[in-house]
């Protein structure tokens, strides 16, 4: 039997280092705490400097209002702080800091240094960590310096945890940035090891993310700017052809503080699962603000989350914005040519006016590669933008009295094999985004020319694109048409299967599928949706239980329609070798130009591609 020991109050070196253990995980952690005072100082410049990626040295300077030589011992004093005084302005709290542990933990795991001067001081005074009580006249000028020596010096085995000096000094960087994009209105500098390596003049906040960003992702971005009662999300997305593998341009800030929420990382994913392919993941800089007495940012230790009072509202909110900017994304209408690249990035609105078809191109030195549809980078964005941008959005993607818009989805929708509208007679390319078709290639591909160039087309991906935001519409107005089969299509199925079957006859029955049992190991498919009758029903059929045997319960299954719908859509898409007609082709690239997302099919790959006619005249050399 273990042997009891008695209880006893542990000494307060050993409280701030449990206390240090949650908050200081490595230099980064350090610069993360001093930035946020240097903040809550009121300062307008802030100097880094740091030794050995950190590990040996991080001093921060700001010119903030200082403190005053009393308060300096209480500043290392654990729960001391000038930020909060009670409940109530802890549960409103506006500043970074407000728990009063930074410095005592600090000091706790390193050599801290305190320097500060107030503006009616007439020299700055210093205090070395928590044993000196009394501090010393010093040379500074207005604000406070805190410098940390020998991080984990005297506790070895969590100084074995730190990477490399180059490692640990990305971190570093890394923190300092998030910071940086938080407050465009304050200057920052960056040295490491004597050699200056960042500064950020103060500005605008589009000139912050174009210093911390890079102007790359800034041109690859779409513009954020929508208000709803107290609750705003401004900023930027990268736009889904650009998304990466990793997730390192990730900014996510809640009133002015960078947090990984995973309430809102689930809302921003979800607005991109139509759009997205595979595992890759969108960049943004997105500034949510929300009323802080709905808010609580004391439930990390950290301060990296926070909870909503009306998280359903947020998520909502958060959803509907990004989603309706990407959808909105394609209808920007432009030809845009690089000094690199002459290949046009081109795309078209919901409903698009015959005579906003941009121009072809200036021409550039070196032939180029077709680029992808996507949009571009509008210059300058107002964070500070209200209802009033949703209203134009409204405006300006109306469709045109003089364009015919898609039949309603009260109309029966036609089956895949059934013959597609013909385009009206007489249309111009010039009229038309996409352009008029001239050839199907390989029985893969649409070939259309347009006034400036010409378009090829995945017939498969963008009629993938086209039925699934189809039956997702019938789907939002309960208005799915169902065909029956004169002839059930049978085949054989596991218990799995046949289970699944039984578990979920009304989900399958809201999708438009009508499947049971034909004996003890066979289901029989009876019905389907009618844009998908002439599809490869029974492939069909077994994608969409996989599905249901992936997603589980029938709240997941609610959850994930859209899953569900785009294996429909996928299965129920023109297929390779089938021969259009071009009357057919033209229909499809009509509905392209009304369907939402169309420059991307359900799993984030590009529908079409575009070349200007200088691009082709570059191939051939012409006019050299």
């Amino acid at each position: 039997m273990p042997v009891r020991h008695s209880i006893a109050a542990l000494p307060d070196l050993l409280v701030s280092q449990i206390a240090a253990g949650e908050v200081i995980e490595r230099p980064a952690s350090v610069l993360k705490e001093l930035l946020e005072n240097a903040l809550d100082a009121g300062s307008s410049n802030i100097e880094v400097r740091l030794e050995g990626g950190g590990i040996r040295r991080i001093a921060v300077t700001d010119d903030g209002h200082g403190i005053p030589p009393e308060e300096l011992a209480l500043a290392f004093t654990r729960h001391a702080t000038s930020k909060i005084r009670s409940l109530s302005e802890l549960e409103a709290v506006a500043s970074m800091g407000f728990r009063g542990e930074a410095l005592a933990s600090i000091a706790s795991v390193a050599r801290t240094a305190l320097r500060s001067r107030t503006a009616d001081a007439a020299h700055a005074w210093e205090l070395e960590g928590q044993n000196q009580q009394h501090p010393e006249a010093a040379s500074g000028n207005l604000g406070t310096t805190v410098d940390v020596r020998q991080l984990f010096d005297h506790i070895p085995a969590r100084r074995k945890f730190l990477r490399t000096e180059n490692t640990e000094y990305g971190h570093c960087v890394t923190a300092l940035e998030r910071i940086a994009l938080a407050r465009p209105d304050i200057s920052f500098r960056l040295f490491h090891n004597d050699k200056a390596t960042r500064h950020w003049r103060s500005g605008s906040i589009e000139q912050r993310i174009l210093d911390v960003l890079g102007e790359e992702f800034v041109s690859q971005s779409i513009n954020i700017g929508q208000t709803q009662g107290l609750i705003s999300l401004h900023g930027l997305i990268i736009r889904p052809a650009h998304a990466r593998s990793r997730t390192d341009q990730q900014f996510l800030y809640v009133n002015g503080r960078f947090i990984r929420d995973r309430l809102v990382s689930s809302a921003i994913r979800q607005a991109y699962s139509d759009v997205l392919h595979g595992d890759r993941q969108p960049s943004y800089a997105l500034y949510l603000n929300v009323d802080p007495n709905t808010v609580d940012v004391n439930v990390h230790p950290a301060k990296h989350e926070v909870r909503f009072r009306e998280s359903g509202a947020v998520y909502k909110f958060i959803v509907q914005t990004l989603g309706a900017a990407l959808a909105q994304s394609q209808a920007e209408q432009q030809t845009h040519a690089t000094d690199d690249s002459a290949a046009s990035v081109m795309s078209f609105p919901a409903a698009t006016s015959p005579t906003s078809l941009a121009g072809s191109p200036s021409a550039s030195s070196t032939p180029s590669a077709p680029l992808q549809p996507s949009y571009r980078h509008q210059g300058r964005f107002d964070l500070q933008q209200n209802t009033q941008q949703g209203e134009q959005w409204q405006k300006l993607y109306a469709p045109l009295p003089e364009h015919t818009p898609p039949a309603p989805l009260s109309e029966p929708i036609p089956s895949v094999g059934a013959a597609l509208p013909a385009s009206e007679p007489g249309s111009a390319a010039e009229e038309l985004p996409l352009g008029i078709a001239i050839a199907q290639l390989h029985g893969i591909y649409i070939l259309s020319q347009t006034q400036h160039g010409m378009i090829l087309v995945d017939m498969h991906a963008a009629h993938e694109r086209v039925v699934y935001e189809q039956l997702k519409q019938a789907m939002d107005a309960r208005d799915l048409p169902c065909q029956e089969l004169l002839v059930p299509i049978v085949f054989q199925a596991s218990e799995t299967d046949m289970a699944l079957v039984e578990n979920h006859q009304e989900a399958l029955q809201e999708l438009g599928l009508k499947i049971s049992p034909a004996g003890p190991t066979a289901l029989a498919v009876r019905a389907v949706p009618a844009l998908l009758a002439r599809g490869d029903i029974e492939a069909l059929a077994r994608h969409v239980l996989q599905d249901l045997n992936n997603i589980g319960s029938s709240a997941q299954l609610t959850q994930q329609r859209n899953e569900l719908l785009a294996t429909m859509a996928c299965h129920g898409a023109i297929r390779a070798n089938r021969r259009l007609t071009l009357d057919e082709m033209n229909a499809l690239l009509r509905r392209m130009e009304h369907t939402d997302r169309a420059d991307l099919c359900n799993h984030g790959r590009p529908t079409w591609f575009y070349w200007s006619i200088a691009d082709l005249d570059k191939l051939f050399l012409r006019g050299q």
